[in-house]
């Protein structure tokens, strides 16, 4: 008896040390020993008889049972028994009810001692996994501290203590090197569950990790004074962070230098010399970027809201265009990406160039749709005219104000105007008559003649097609390419359309062709207004 009381008791206590070892819960690796012992048990009873097996916490006490299942017609006597023979052991049993048998102890060979051991390795490991998922997906966004455990392929292992993570050769800093044993500090970027166990993914080179080190070195921000509300960077070589203070007496970008620049250099020694701009930020977008390109000087800016375009102009003394775009390019980029527009930068002899351009095209143009001489063509182009459509448009007394103009001169070129326009619209519908494309598409609210070509010419011909288009399709998109941006022409490339129009010109063509409803349509307008702030 004592014999039995001291296995018992030893099943409990390698218990308590696996789960102490693996960080895991005790309930969990007494129910891996569960499971090993019935999978032994079977091994002697049977496959198909439903053995369980059941250690009592406490006591250690094992009990075997064998649950059958009371049926009609039994068809597997290892797991069936019909309700005459349950009814005898328990006489208030029913079909479908269970009925457990208690079993007599088991000896356990080596094999099942192996299989037993297999299985409880296996369970604890799934555990132990398990728990390391749960610990470290709700740190995304976090610091972490590591040693470096070893380097695999350029990849670098750390040990987190309770965990492993990796450091992707590309999530480090260049020229960074790791040796086993040293310690690292890295951001959390991601946490996936694996079939191999939890990868904790950690980033060197993420903007966040950046955000993250000066929170550390800086109270202000910590306590939510000062906010980092903008960053971009080019690891190991240089960044930008714009900065804003919730306090009026509080300077954001003094806050974040420091003491004789203490706290910026604290940051800048983790990064490995990386060099910081802090820039202050503004909701307005033109000072922003002004800002974002100190220290270059900004002459003018020019704003293209549809297109998040700014055109910044610089002086031309001083070597102001090459500060602005620095080596490489990286100044302008940097910039670029902190405020997300993209950044065309001139010299004022360029933009005077580029202008005396536009206006010789313009008089050239109008010269040419008009039939008028080219001083009438400067008079127009010099008024900010840039297409005949606004001729028609604007009222004729504006016209007739001009210098060298009077009533008859603003009605014989609006005339002039719209026989062009008639004239141009002739020939885009039979331009489209031939490519094709339906009239139904003339429908499509937003759709002009010039876009039904462009949408021929590129095999879109019914409202069906137009329907099944992407936005992108339509006008084109962005993508960064080692840090460049790269440009792809869209069907309505040369036609001013902005992303909002060409998507509700989609959206519209797909209510046409009965893919949604209207009720469709008004969900995302009425979720955007319970979204708004009361």
């Amino acid at each position: 008896m004592a014999a039995v009381s001291a296995n018992k008791l030893e099943l409990l206590q390698i218990a308590d040390a696996v789960a102490r070892e693996k960080t895991i819960d005790r309930s969990i690796v007494i129910a891996a020993m569960e499971d090993a012992i019935a999978k032994a048990a079977r091994a002697r009873y049977g496959s198909e008889t439903d053995v369980h097996a059941e250690i009592h916490p406490k006591t250690g006490q094992l009990q075997l049972t064998r649950h059958m299942l009371v049926v009609e017609q039994v068809e597997n006597a290892a797991n069936q028994i019909s309700l005459k023979d349950a009814q005898r052991a328990n006489p208030g049993a029913q079909i479908g009810d269970t009925i457990a048998d208690t079993l007599p102890p088991l000896e356990y060979g080596r094999i099942s001692a192996q299989s037993a051991k297999q299985v409880i390795v296996q369970k604890v490991r799934e555990a132990e996994r398990d728990r390391q998922y749960q610990e470290f997906k709700d740190r995304i966004g976090d610091i972490v501290n590591g040693i470096v455990k070893r380097v695999e392929y350029g990849s670098v292992i750390v040990d987190l203590g309770r965990g492993e993570a990796v450091v992707r050769r590309d999530e480090m800093l260049p020229r960074e090197v790791f040796r086993n044993g040293d310690r690292v500090r890295a951001y959390i970027f991601d946490v996936r569950r694996e079939t191999r166990g939890p990868q904790i993914f950690l980033s060197r080179t993420h903007p966040q990790f950046m955000v993250k080190l000066f929170a550390q070195e800086v109270p202000e921000i910590y306590d939510g004074i000062v906010e980092i509300k903008a960053v971009a960077r080019d690891p190991g070589s240089r960044a930008k962070i714009g900065v804003i203070s919730r306090d009026s007496s509080v300077d954001p970008v003094g806050a974040c230098v420091g003491m004789r620049g203490s706290r910026v250099q604290a940051v800048v020694n983790e990064l490995q010399g990386e060099k910081i701009d802090i820039i202050p930020w503004s909701p307005d977008i033109a000072t922003f970027v002004v800002n974002a390109l100190a220290p270059a000087e900004v002459a003018k800016v020019v704003i293209d809201e549809d297109r998040e375009r700014i055109e910044v102009v610089v002086p031309d003394t001083n070597n102001q265009l090459s500060l602005a775009i620095g080596r490489r390019g990286q100044n302008v980029r940097l910039a670029s990406q902190l405020t997300g527009w993209d950044i065309d930068i001139l010299t004022e002899q360029e933009e005077s160039e580029r202008r005396q351009a536009d206006f010789e095209n313009a008089t050239r143009m109008f010269m040419e749709t008009l039939n008028v001489d080219e001083v009438v063509g400067q008079l127009l182009a010099s008024e900010g005219f840039t297409s005949v459509e606004e001729l028609t448009l604007v009222d004729p007394r504006e016209l007739a104000v001009i210098e060298g103009f009077d009533d008859d001169t603003a009605g014989e070129l609006q005339s002039r105007a719209r026989e062009y326009l008639e004239q141009l619209e002739a020939e885009l519908e039979n331009k489209r008559k031939e490519l094709g494309v339906d009239d139904a598409l003339k429908a499509v609210p937003g759709v002009t003649s010039k876009m039904l070509v462009k949408l021929g010419e590129n095999e879109v011909k019914n409202v069906e097609d137009l329907a099944g288009c992407a936005t992108d399709d339509l006008v084109g998109w962005t993508e960064r390419k080692d840090g460049e941006a790269v440009k792809h022409a869209g069907y309505f490339d040369g036609i001013e359309i902005s992303r909002e129009d060409a998507e509700t010109m989609i959206m519209q063509a797909r209510l046409i062709a009965g893919w949604i409803t209207e009720a469709d349509l008004a969900k995302p307008a009425e979720a955007t207004a319970e979204d708004q702030p009361a």
